[in-house]
């Protein structure tokens, strides 16, 4: 179908942002408590 390739395309798509969004959070976490410890 289709369809269900569409929906898989879509699904994968929004799995990728989702994991790179993830990781671009986890690194500004990550360089903004370094960034403290500096500080402290």
């Amino acid at each position: 179908d289709a369809d269900m390739a569409k929906e898989m395309t879509n699904y994968t798509k929004n799995n990728v942002l989702l994991q790179a969004a993830q990781s671009m959070l986890a690194q500004a976490n990550q360089s903004s408590s370094s960034v403290l410890s500096l500080l402290q």
